[in-house]
């Protein structure tokens, strides 16, 4: 079955209401909020994507890979039913993604389906 286009992306959104993905762009500059911006709608639209945009980082987390002018930006995502749920973002700064980084997408993936 064929995915309608464009995906729908949903932000995760934790026990307290705060969705940390939304938090973390309000705190970004508007230039890196929009390339940022323009990669996911790129996911919603070419899903699925590989590399350099997309990579598979394991247990269903997939993480869209921002180049901004002078730093990295990662936001990790599960896609679930046919939508892209936006789980963690952070800006990045080593070569690995940090092992924290992926437990906490982990976490709030597990929570996410737990409330559907």
């Amino acid at each position: 079955m064929k995915a309608e286009r464009p995906l729908k992306v949903v932000f995760f959104k934790a026990e307290t209401g705060n969705e940390p993905v939304r938090e973390w762009l309000k705190g970004l500059s508007k230039e890196d909020c929009k390339v940022i911006g323009t990669d996911i709608l790129t996911v919603q639209y070419a899903w699925p994507v590989g590399k350099p945009l997309v990579d598979n980082l394991g247990d269903g987390i997939w993480e869209v890979r921002s180049r901004l002018d002078n730093r990295i930006a990662r936001t990790l995502f599960a896609m679930v039913d046919q939508e892209i749920v936006l789980l963690h973002g952070f800006i990045k700064k080593q070569q690995k993604t940090p092992p924290d980084e992926l437990e906490l997408a982990k976490k709030r993936k597990k929570q996410y389906l737990q409330n559907l």
